[in-house]
């Protein structure tokens, strides 16, 4: 089975071998329906054979050059001017008869949305979003979205991705953020817009770093370093445990009775949920399993690359479309037990009406079934499923599962995501990254202070395309209210986050009102989006936008009281009325009633301290552009804090309506991180 997957991954993705030096190809991301960036040099690459001579033929251009030794090319275009005119992208060989066309190219505005799962998340998990689909079909907007692809060896050449236009039917898997982020920027330039979905749900800022920055840095090349170990370690204490215990997988023979045999209950076969382990008495708990069904695809879902996706209950994996395998989880590749896979479909597998899909599941130390069912682009697999046992392991007591060793996914492994997932879609032309990431790292805000600008430079640096801008997003309002000032590792992210402000075009969403309770996932991407975009337009495109909330620049001690100065006043400061309740989880309809903090002040959020470090809730109020901060108990203040927790209330605006950005003017340790 490895061998076949093996093949069919050199044939579509791998980078240039012996077995086929001879192909013409271009990366996965020069395909049909891509935008290219306007206004600046476009680089195409790809491969052919060795000293073949080759040219790039677009809008009256043609750029040529000859291929290394290694059969890699690579030419750019003169800057392109913006166009939805839909247009043929050439490569020929110079040298031999042969050439390839890319379909369907625009060119406009391209912006890379990087991060974990907030970045990630699309926009079908909104659950008001049912209209916005329905009424989405958009030819100029459009997304490539690369796969989950972790590469621990070295940097890829190529990863599985797809380009797709804005459609009911297609937009549901865009990113929901970069998707309002796009339609806001189009309204104001009427141009085309092109996504680049790079993200990995769970992921800390490290494994999008590259290997060569990390080791720049001691303390993220010892962490690096301490990483691999424990992969290394736990993968071997595995396959031990599977040795030991004689749970290892065995050579399943001739699969052909399994994927293209009869589906029938005389046979061995019975019918399972959709999602959940399986629970039928006439299956074994662990072994290895067989899971089938029919797909009925239309003329439209065939003619294009699909992707299928799905998160099994069981730790591995192998998915064969039609008979050919088209991805799989092992122990080397382990991307963690609740980690949806996304598998691509060529074109070439995909037949219009009946498909046969068969999941081979190998369970041996959790029950096999789906945690999230499967589904090709938006038609989920519902119904149907047959499972056989094609071999059972023995059941592990309470002692036998406390004894599994883990294993760590290889998505969170330092620099595994920019081999894997950013390398190989370098120096394709953007304009600048989106991104919404930091989740993950609230363990340890205060390597993320050197960590997250590290990754803007590395990104810039290998992207070849000088200090691009790059938007990010500060995290949301998360976790219970609190009644008590003091310390919140989520407040210190978030004033890490606000550091890297001072590296050069890079600008800051603030969501701290935008945020659930009971939900790491706020619902309010149209929020992220929008406001993202207004930076972009402000600071990209030279609109006239407020981009901006409050940020805190001085403070300025006034005998019992301090003031506060700010930048961003957008039109002047505001203390926003307070709302009654507070969101708790969108999505179930879920609010709660908010108790103030300080109920007699204008402005909520603002607490303030003596020498004693000990913090008390504050009064404060806006006076012409700064704030006065002051309290009863603190006679002789010498700090002061605002939404400094991890879900604050708070309410300073400015008159565009965007919130102040929580902030300290002390720089004491905080004690709350811990590594």
């Amino acid at each position: 089975m490895k061998r076949t997957l093996t093949l069919f991954c050199a044939l579509l993705l791998a980078p240039l071998t012996a077995m086929h030096a001879a192909e013409l190809r271009l990366p996965s991301i020069f395909s049909d329906h891509m935008v290219l960036q306007s206004g600046k040099a476009v680089p195409v690459w790809g491969w052919a054979d060795p000293a073949e001579e080759v040219a790039v033929e677009f809008a009256g251009q043609s750029q040529s050059t000859t291929t290394n030794a290694d059969g890699k090319w690579r030419v750019k275009l003169d800057a392109l001017e913006a166009s939805a005119e839909s247009r043929e992208l050439v490569v020929k060989s110079l040298t031999r008869n042969r050439s390839l066309k890319v379909a369907d190219v625009l060119v406009g505005e391209v912006w890379a949305g990087g991060g974990q799962s907030n970045m990630e998340f699309d926009l079908k998990a909104i659950t008001s979003a049912a209209a916005e689909i329905e009424a989405s079909a958009n030819p100029t907007l459009r997304q490539f979205h690369v796969l989950k692809n972790p590469s621990a060896d070295a940097p890829a050449d190529d990863v599985p991705g797809h380009w797709t236009v804005a459609r009911p039917g297609t937009t549901e898997d865009f990113i929901a953020a970069g998707y309002y982020f796009a339609k806001s920027i189009q309204r104001e330039l009427k141009t085309p817009v092109g996504l680049i979905k790079v993200c990995w749900g769970g992921s800390k800022v490290e494994p999008w770093i590259s290997p060569a920055s990390l080791a720049s840095v001691p303390a993220l090349a010892a962490g690096a370093k301490n990483m691999d170990a424990m992969s290394e370690r736990n993968k071997s204490a595995f396959r031990e445990w599977l040795r030991q215990t004689q749970r290892e997988d065995r050579a399943s023979g001739e699969v052909s009775r399994f994927l293209n045999g009869p589906v029938s209950t005389d046979d061995g076969w019975v019918a399972v949920k959709d999602s959940g382990p399986v629970s039928d008495p006439s299956l074994p708990h662990y072994g290895a399993f067989w899971f089938r069904k029919e797909v009925s695809l239309s003329a439209r879902q065939t003619g294009a690359v699909q992707v299928l996706q799905f998160g099994p209950t069981a730790q591995f994996d192998q998915v064969y479309w039609n008979g050919t395998l088209i991805g799989e989880r092992s122990v080397d590749n382990f991307t963690g037990l609740i980690s949806v896979r996304h598998y691509l479909i060529p074109p070439a597998l995909l037949k219009e009406g009946v498909n046969q899909l068969a999941v081979r599941l190998f369970a041996p130390a959790e029950p096999p079934g789906f945690s999230w069912f499967p589904s090709v682009g938006t038609t989920k697999m519902l119904g149907g499923w047959m499972a056989k046992a094609e071999y059972a392991l023995p059941p592990l007591d309470a002692d036998g599962k406390k004894a599994v060793p883990p294993l760590t996914g290889q998505h969170v492994l330092p620099g595994r995501l920019f081999n894997g997932m950013v390398h190989p879609i370098l120096p394709y032309a953007i304009r600048g990254v989106l991104w919404y990431q930091g989740e993950s790292n609230t363990g340890n805000a205060s390597l993320y202070r050197t960590a997250f600008p590290l990754l803007i430079q590395d990104w810039r640096q290998h992207w070849e395309q000088g200090d691009f801008p790059f938007y990010f997003c500060q995290l949301a309002n998360y976790r219970a209210k609190t009644t008590q000032p003091g310390e919140s590792v989520w407040a210190e992210l978030r004033e890490a986050q606000a550091k890297t402000l001072s590296a050069p075009h890079t600008g800051m969403a603030v969501l701290i009102d935008t945020g659930e309770s009971e939900d790491i996932h706020p619902q309010s991407k149209q929020v992220a989006g929008e406001r993202l975009a207004r930076i972009a337009l402000a600071n990209t495109y030279g609109r006239e936008v407020v981009f901006s909330g409050p940020l805190y620049t001085s403070m300025k001690i006034e005998g019992s009281a301090i003031r506060l100065g700010f930048d961003h006043l957008g039109g002047g400061l505001v203390a926003r009325e307070v709302p009654a309740t507070y969101d708790v989880m969108r999505k179930a309809g879920k609010t709660a009633p908010l108790v103030r903090n300080s109920p007699q002040s204008p402005l909520e959020g603002f607490a303030i301290c003596g020498a004693d470090q000990q913090w008390v809730w504050a009064e404060a109020k806006v006076e012409g552009d700064t704030v006065l901060v002051s309290s009863s108990q603190v006679t002789a203040p010498i700090a002061v804090r605002y939404a400094w927790a991890d879900n604050p209330t708070c309410n300073l605006y400015n008159q565009a309506g965007l919130p102040a950005s929580p902030f300290r003017t002390d720089d004491w340790p905080a004690p709350a991180v811990k590594n």
